[in-house]
């Protein structure tokens, strides 16, 4: 159970790095016209636009919360099983798979108005492994 969860660790790390640098989707519009945005640049383009709430919104449940999950499920892996850190850990966790499913949603939004054509890239491949891994890792931790 240990050598899993030193290999869960690193690859939550390293896929929630990938997930947040790397472009989530492609939005083509008019046929010529292609965005391929990452998850940083849609917080920095919503702040930019003047919508600092969503912003926000976006930042803390998409980036601080799965971050803040990773470092916790680190923690605790290097502690044990007893500790503050797991009743955190717990809290946390059940908001990790609203940043995939915010994610999910803008995608098929785009898909269903017809103005858009939307389809899932790496970035988000790599978020959501992310995702998963970690909630491996923070069950395997509750487990020892």
């Amino acid at each position: 159970m240990r050598l899993l969860l030193a290999i869960l660790l690193p690859v939550a790390t390293f896929s929630f790095a990938l997930g947040l640098t790397l472009p989530l989707m492609k939005l083509e519009r008019l046929y010529f016209l292609e965005d391929t945005p990452s998850l940083l640049e849609i917080v920095e383009g919503l702040w930019l636009d003047g919508e600092p709430v969503l912003a926000a919104i976006i930042l803390l449940f998409s980036i601080f919360f799965p971050a803040a999950k990773i470092v916790l499920t680190h923690v605790a892996a290097l502690k044990g099983s007893s500790g503050r850190s797991l009743s955190v850990l717990s809290a946390i966790g059940k908001w990790s798979m609203l940043d995939v499913m915010l994610v999910a949603l803008v995608l098929f939004a785009a898909k269903t108005s017809g103005l858009a054509a939307a389809s899932a890239l790496p970035g988000l491949w790599f978020y959501a492994l992310a995702t998963i891994a970690t909630a491996a890792a923070a069950t395997l931790c509750r487990r020892q």
